[in-house]
C-alpha cells in the first residue's frame, strides 16, 4: 500500500520547537513534490508547507514562514517540518501529501486540487499549550 507515514506529533509549549517526519512507504518519493498540510479541530484543511522533488523549490504559507523549515532527505524517503517558535493557533492534525500529476509547490500550499493529491498519511496531532 502507498502512503506516508508521519511522526513527530507531541504536546509543546507556546514558544517551543517540534520536527515532524514524513516517510514514505510503498513508494519512491525522490521525484515528487511534498506538501505539509494541517487541519484544527472544526477547520478545512490547510496547506502549511512544500518542498520540491530536488528541495531546491520550498513555500510556505504565510502564517507559519519564518517560524517553520521544510526539508528532506531523499535517500531516506523522508520529508522533514521543522516548527519553531509554536503558538497555540498551530495545533492541529498535520498530515503530509503528494500529487502524482505534479501540482507545482506553490498550487499545494495553497490547497489548489487538495481533494485529489494521490498519497496521504494519517497525520500525526501538535498541541500547543501551557
Amino acid at each position: 500500500q502507498k502512503q506516508f507515514v508521519e511522526s513527530g506529533g507531541t504536546l509543546v509549549q507556546p514558544g517551543g520547537s517540534v520536527t515532524l517526519s514524513c516517510a514514505a512507504s510503498g513508494f519512491t518519493l525522490d521525484y515528487y513534490a511534498i506538501g505539509w498540510f494541517r487541519q484544527a479541530p472544526g477547520k478545512e484543511r490547510e496547506g502549511v508547507s512544500c518542498i520540491s522533488g530536488g528541495g531546491s523549490n520550498r513555500q510556505y504559507a504565510e502564517s507559519v514562514k519564518g517560524r517553520f523549515t521544510i526539508s528532506r532527505d531523499n535517500a531516506k524517503e523522508t520529508v522533514f517540518l521543522q516548527m519553531d517558535n509554536l503558538q497555540p493557533e498551530d495545533t492541529a492534525v498535520y498530515y503530509c501529501a503528494a500529487d502524482v500529476g505534479g501540482v507545482p509547490c506553490k498550487k499545494m500550499v495553497a490547497g489548489v486540487g487538495i481533494e485529489d493529491y494521490d498519497y496521504w498519511g494519517q497525520g500525526t496531532q501538535v498541541i500547543v499549550s501551557a
